[in-house]
């Protein structure tokens, strides 16, 4: 074993020692290295071997803090380039056809997921979508029944030998087959993606006798979908993957985000060494699992969570696992309870949080030491058992502060009943007095709410946080770029423009900052896909709205123009999902309090003018549960939060909302229940797929699928648009449907966004002459 920089300082044996591991790292870097490096390269600005560099630079601090921590095995495996899953397809040599013109390199990697590399063709890129539950994506894999799979892509062994040549004792991370298969989508009609297991099975036992050539022991396989309520065939399909893999390593069969008791049946039948269950999400299942355990298994729990930013109560944990300790001695691990790419990386750099707020928190690398810790005092160290007392003290204290607890707005919210979320009149009659207040044309042309944030707009917003601009200066600038935002809409002749956001540097953090309730941090940056990063809010108290957040500068944006503009908002079920929440309230009441303070918000929009306002909520089927029984529940909840946001508004006021990256076709009744006058989705990647859900389902109010894919640097021709128009009419009538981007602007830079728009309107002209030439 590496010798740790932490000595255990054990009463215990060698032999009965809690063997300390996590499920991954965050890649990007606590300055967001990773991602600077890679839109350098897509810039042109340095090579690829600059670009790998610092890949390798990053790898190897960051097992340094694993190692620093104590844990006895570094993850290696868990760094990507864009996402984990692209990276096993590109490990798998399953690539999509129109990408895979040769040997694949780090370009054919950044064309499937961007759709452009500084090499190679500009073919459309892969579908994206969330990753079960949370707000980090992944490109999804594309299945065809002739599919091969060949281990071309060297990246994880050479990482492996990287690692061990320094000195490391490793624990590959790899995707499961089963998993992987699951989170694909099929290319083809009649044809089923899992009777493609058989022969990705023997690219998974080349891969893991790979691994165990090169001296690794255990491979933590990572099987996610366990915590699904799977379909038989599913489920029944482990058995033979299991059998066939076993042999060339010990495996760690990986699960996560969920309890996995359904199927504990069926696992502990499976032939592996050991099983990782998640303890921060479901610690009911511990019994359980300790007592179906086989014989000779290590059960890895992972009790840190890492889909949080609390610190953990490891005096509370102690004495729910000592019994277990007690039962399997040297069996038990301790663990993460999923990666740690879900959390920012270090909370030392967080020097400006308030102190009593910080010591309540711990980030990626305070996470491995709490693991170690945690391992320390249940083998018997007297001093790490006194050292989990003090740690533990802040994280009690806080449920009797001051800070956290604010008695009017639990009042308000206990006082919530059913009408409160009730538009004042039906959308029908809603639809008529808006065709009259706003005079919109057949099909028409919006944006989703940001436009580009220039490096002249971030140097002025970086200028002001240090002092370098007056509030004045501040605010001169922002208007500037608002104005330029306005008359660039009003040259290309979109319908309803916005103000483009300039002012904002995260469509939550910013909300996140003028209301009560939340803590904003400098450095806690989190990966949501390739080189896109949020800096998620901590929700440390009750929230409520001090003053209006957004009326000033959505009326300033109207003064400028005889056209509509947008009020734009996110809403309370995103502002929770992409924030750390509370852990002593449920989500619901948290979303509730949201959802009171944005009604205010839309009340004084309306007030002050504003006829179209827009609340985003593109994370509500990301906070689904991950069991379909338990959906309603949640639904029922997530909707009447949207609802009580939108309620103020008057009929006459027109309430659009956006969802982008979530497959919602077996939650569109709750979609539509959610009684949006219009709707903005995600559809051009999918290519429209997203719509079949309106093939068997009637959506009553208006809907505007997105035609252009704004995470590709692609501009979309008009006769593509026109023709995802049409294929989308084919559902929606009409009179019923706009156009648009299928997200906000904010990645793109205005040369793109112009020319992507010019084309989008240009088609929306052509089509509603052709429509309307018919009609006559």
């Amino acid at each position: 074993m590496t010798t740790n920089t932490t000595a255990p300082a054990n009463n215990t044996t060698t032999a009965n020692k809690t063997t300390t591991h996590i499920l991954g790292y965050p890649r990007v870097g606590s300055q967001r290295e990773l991602k600077f490096a890679q839109e350098k390269y897509w810039r042109g600005e340095i090579d690829q071997k600059e670009l790998k560099e610092v890949g390798s630079l990053l790898r190897h601090r960051h097992w340094g803090d694993q190692v620093g921590a104590g844990l006895d095995y570094v993850s290696v495996g868990d760094f990507a380039w864009y996402d984990h899953v692209l990276s096993t397809s590109m490990l798998l040599g399953h690539i999509p056809k129109r990408h895979n013109t040769g040997f694949p390199d780090l370009d054919t990697l950044f064309r499937v997921a961007r759709g452009k590399a500084p090499t190679g063709c500009a073919c459309a890129a892969s579908d994206m979508t969330k990753w079960f539950n949370t707000n980090y994506h992944y490109i999804v894999p594309e299945f065809s029944a002739d599919d091969q799979f060949n281990v071309s892509w060297q990246q994880l062994f050479e990482e492996v030998a990287e690692a061990k040549k320094a000195g490391h004792d490793v624990k590959p991370v790899l995707l499961g087959p089963v998993s992987y298969l699951w989170l694909g989508k099929e290319k083809e009609l009649d044809f089923d993606r899992l009777s493609l297991l058989p022969r990705l099975l023997t690219a998974y036992q080349q891969i893991l006798g790979k691994l165990a050539g090169l001296g690794v022991e255990w491979v933590q396989i990572d099987e996610p979908v366990l915590t699904l309520e799977l379909p038989k065939e599913w489920a029944d399909s482990f058995k033979l993957a299991y059998q066939v893999l076993n042999g060339s390593t010990k495996l760690l069969l990986t699960t996560y985000f969920d309890n996995i008791t359904h199927h504990l049946d069926k696992i502990v039948a499976l032939n592996v060494d050991g099983l990782h269950i998640d303890l921060s999400a479901s610690p009911e299942q511990l019994g359980e699992v300790v007592a179906a355990l086989p014989q000779g298994w290590v059960l890895s729990a992972g009790v840190i969570n890492g889909r949080n930013v609390w610190r953990a109560d490891l005096v509370q944990l102690l004495s729910v696992l000592q019994p277990v300790k007690e039962q399997l001695g040297s069996r038990l691990w301790l663990a993460s309870s999923c990666s740690l790419l879900h959390s920012p990386i270090d909370l030392d750099l967080e020097t400006e949080l308030k102190p009593e707020v910080r010591q309540w928190l711990s980030f990626a690398k305070q996470k491995c030491r709490e693991v170690t810790l945690l391992a320390q005092a249940l083998d018997g160290s007297k001093l790490a058992q006194q050292e989990c007392l003090q740690y533990s003290a802040p994280i009690k204290a806080r449920a009797t502060s001051e800070l956290v607890n604010n008695a009017e707005v639990r009042q308000r919210t206990a006082a919530i009943t059913p009408a409160l979320a009730e538009r004042k009149a039906p959308y029908v009659e809603r639809a008529r007095q808006q065709r009259t207040a706003l005079n919109l044309p057949l099909l028409p042309t919006t944006t989703i709410g940001s436009f580009p944030q220039t490096n002249e707009i971030r140097t002025q917003r970086r200028d002001f946080k240090a002092g370098r601009l007056t509030e004045a200066e501040y605010n001169t600038a922002l208007k500037g770029h608002i104005a330029d935002a306005i008359e660039r809409q009003q040259k290309l002749d979109l319908d309803v423009l916005v103000h483009g956001e300039a002012e904002r540097n995260d469509m939550v953090e910013y909300f996140a900052e003028l209301l009560e309730g939340f803590a904003v941090t400098r450095f806690g940056w989190v990966q949501s896909y390739g080189s896109r990063c949020v800096k998620p809010a901590v929700i440390v108290s009750d929230i409520y709205r001090a003053k209006p957040m957004t009326v000033d500068w959505t009326c300033y944006a109207q003064s400028l123009t005889n056209k509509l503009v947008k009020g734009m908002l996110t809403g309370p079920v995103t502002i929770l999902g992409w924030t750390f929440p509370r852990e002593d309230l449920t989500r619901e009441e948290v979303a509730n309090q949201i959802a009171l303070a944005l009604r205010d918000e839309v009340a004084d929009l309306q007030s002050a003018g504003i006829k179209v306002i827009q609340i985003d909520e593109p994370a509500i089927r990301e906070g689904l549960p991950l069991k379909a029984s338990q959906w309603q529940a949640y639904l029922d909840w997530a909707v009447n939060a949207f609802k009580i946001s939108a309620a103020s508004a008057e009929p006459q006021t027109q309430i659009h909302t956006h969802m982008c990256y979530s497959e919602f076709n077996d939650i569109i009744k709750s979609v539509a229940a959610l009684d949006a006058d219009v709707i903005t989705i995600e559809t051009s990647r999918s290519d429209m797929e997203l719509l079949k859900a309106f093939e068997e389902f009637d959506y009553p109010n208006e809907i505007g699928p997105g035609v252009y894919d704004i995470h590709s640097p692609n501009i979309p021709e008009v006769e593509h648009i026109t023709q995802l128009v049409e294929k989308a009419e084919t559902l929606i009538p009409a009179e019923r449907l706009w156009i648009n981007p299928d997200c906000g602007l904010k990645t793109r830079n205005w040369e793109e966004t112009e020319a992507a728009l010019r084309n989008l309107v240009a088609a929306a002209k052509t089509l509603r002459e052709q429509w309307q030439a018919k009609a006559v």
